[in-house]
C-alpha cells in the first residue's frame, strides 16, 4: 500500500468547520444536504451529494484532525448499506488508518493547511467507485418522512390499510412495491423538493 504520508508536506491541524466550508467549494453545483440521519436518525453524513437525474447519493465523511475514528466502523456498516459512492476527508492525523479501515471502494481525500498558509487544501487521493455491497431498501426508504412514504403509497394505490400504520410498516411496505432503483429515484426526489431543509444547496 502505498505511503500517503510521505508525499505530504508539513502542515497544521484542520477542524470540521474549515474542512465542510472548503468541500461545499468544492462542491458548488452539485445539490448538497448536510447532516443528513440514516437509520432514523441514529447515523448523520456529514454531507451528501444528491443526484436526482442518476437516482444516486454520495455522501461524505469528514474526519478532522480534531476528531477520532471511533465511531467509523458503525458508520461504515449504515453507510454501505444505504449510500451508492461514498468518500472520506481526513485530516492528516487519520489517513493512514482510515485507509486501512475503509473498504476499498470508498474514496479517500486528504484535507491539510500547509504551514504558512491560512486555508485548507483538499486533495484527492483516490476517487469512490460504484457501492458493489447489496444495498438495504429499508434503509433507503427510512430517509423519507413518514407523509412523504404514504404519499408514495397512494401514488402506487397501496396505501390502503396502512394509513394509520407505524412508520417502520410504512417503510417496509414500500420497500416491498418498489424495485431498489425505483425506490432511490423516488426518495432522491423527495430529499431535493425539501427547500431550506438541512442547508440543501441548490445547483446553480
Amino acid at each position: 500500500m502505498m505511503n500517503y504520508m510521505n508525499v505530504l508536506p508539513l502542515s497544521r491541524s484542520t477542524s470540521d468547520r474549515v474542512i465542510r466550508e472548503k468541500l461545499r467549494t468544492e462542491l458548488a453545483g452539485c445539490t448538497i444536504i448536510e447532516e443528513l440521519g440514516l437509520r432514523h436518525g441514529t447515523v448523520r453524513v456529514d454531507m451528501v451529494v444528491v443526484d436526482e437525474q442518476a437516482r444516486s447519493m454520495h455522501g461524505y465523511e469528514l474526519k478532522s484532525d480534531l476528531d477520532t475514528l471511533k465511531r467509523l466502523p458503525e458508520q461504515m456498516k449504515v453507510y454501505n448499506a444505504t449510500l451508492n459512492r461514498v468518500t472520506i476527508v481526513v485530516g492528516k492525523t487519520h489517513l493512514h488508518e482510515a485507509v486501512k479501515q475503509v473498504p476499498n471502494w470508498w474514496g479517500v481525500m486528504v484535507a491539510k493547511i500547509p504551514n504558512g498558509t491560512d486555508e485548507v487544501s483538499l486533495f484527492t487521493l483516490r476517487y469512490a467507485s460504484e457501492n458493489p455491497n447489496d444495498k438495504s431498501s429499508f434503509y433507503i426508504a427510512q430517509l423519507l418522512w413518514r407523509n412523504e412514504a404514504l404519499d408514495i403509497l397512494e401514488e402506487l394505490e397501496t396505501a390502503k390499510g396502512f394509513r394509520s400504520k407505524t412508520r417502520e410498516v410504512i417503510y417496509r411496505k414500500l420497500a416491498e412495491e418498489l424495485t431498489q432503483q425505483d425506490l432511490y429515484e423516488r426518495v432522491c426526489a423527495r430529499l431535493t423538493s425539501r427547500d431550506g431543509w438541512r442547508s440543501a444547496l441548490r445547483p446553480s
